[in-house]
C-alpha cells in the first residue's frame, strides 16, 4: 500500500469520524430554556435600533 494512498484513507477516515461528532451534536443539542431567553436583552435593542437610524440634520 502506497503511502499517499494510506494518508488519505487516514484523512478520510478522520473527516468522517469529524463529521459524526458534529452530526451527533447537532442532533442531541436540546434547546436553551425560556427563561433564558426573554430576560429583556431584546427590548433594549429594539428601542435603541430607531435612534442608530436617523439621520443627523446639517
Amino acid at each position: 500500500m502506497n503511502v499517499e494512498n494510506l494518508l488519505l484513507r487516514g484523512l478520510f477516515g478522520a473527516s468522517v469520524l469529524i463529521c459524526g461528532w458534529m452530526l451527533a451534536a447537532m442532533v442531541t443539542t436540546k434547546p436553551a430554556s425560556t427563561a433564558i431567553t426573554h430576560t429583556g436583552h431584546t427590548i433594549a435593542t429594539t428601542m435603541a435600533a430607531p435612534a442608530a437610524n436617523t439621520r443627523m440634520a446639517g
